[in-house]
């Protein structure tokens, strides 16, 4: 039982490591945001994926980890929580305390990571605001009303109002 827990305990340390790392790199991708640098993104969303895979897999490790550590105390369905383990190792207070600090600070990393994901998302979203509002702008600009110009085969010249022609050199000025 002793390696399991140990098992255990070295997947979530992993695991804490790697959700330090995500958050950095998402703390870097909020001023990247703003600079709109659109290549440095790319490359840190290429890191966070890399980052991401890791944590899948030491997750899965840790899941074999509590699913064995389950099997050895007759924990039917193997649907044993890591707050449920912290519960019943009273008799081994070191452990105990271990696993309810590892817990404690992988649920910490993981909010934190989420809330700049979620302040990076708002960032995100007010960026494609703004890119939309800028192509309303200058797709109204083409849209202008026409002139009343007619063509000597009484069709219309598409002149726009308030919109100088383009590529056109005005030799006057």
């Amino acid at each position: 039982m002793a390696s399991l827990l140990q098992n255990l305990v070295d997947a979530l340390d992993r695991e804490c490591a790697l959700y330090e790392r995500l958050l950095v790199l998402s703390g870097k991708k909020t001023p990247v945001i703003i600079q709109r640098d659109l290549k440095e993104l790319s490359k840190i969303s290429g890191d966070e994926q890399a980052v991401v895979s890791l944590i899948a897999a030491v997750d899965k490790e840790r899941e074999a980890a509590m699913d064995a550590i389950a099997d050895v105390i007759g924990e039917k369905g193997n649907n044993l929580k890591l707050i449920e383990l912290i519960r019943m190792l009273d008799s081994r207070p070191n452990e105990q305390r271990n696993l309810a600090q590892m817990r404690d600070k992988l649920k910490s990393l993981a909010e934190n990571v989420q809330r700049v994901n979620d302040q990076n998302q708002i960032l995100l979203q007010s960026s494609l605001e703004m890119v939309q509002y800028e192509m309303n702008i200058i797709q109204a600009a083409r849209r202008a009303p026409e002139t009343a110009n007619y063509t000597r085969k009484a069709g219309t010249r598409g002149d726009l109002i308030g919109v100088a022609p383009m590529g056109r050199f005005d030799a006057k000025q």
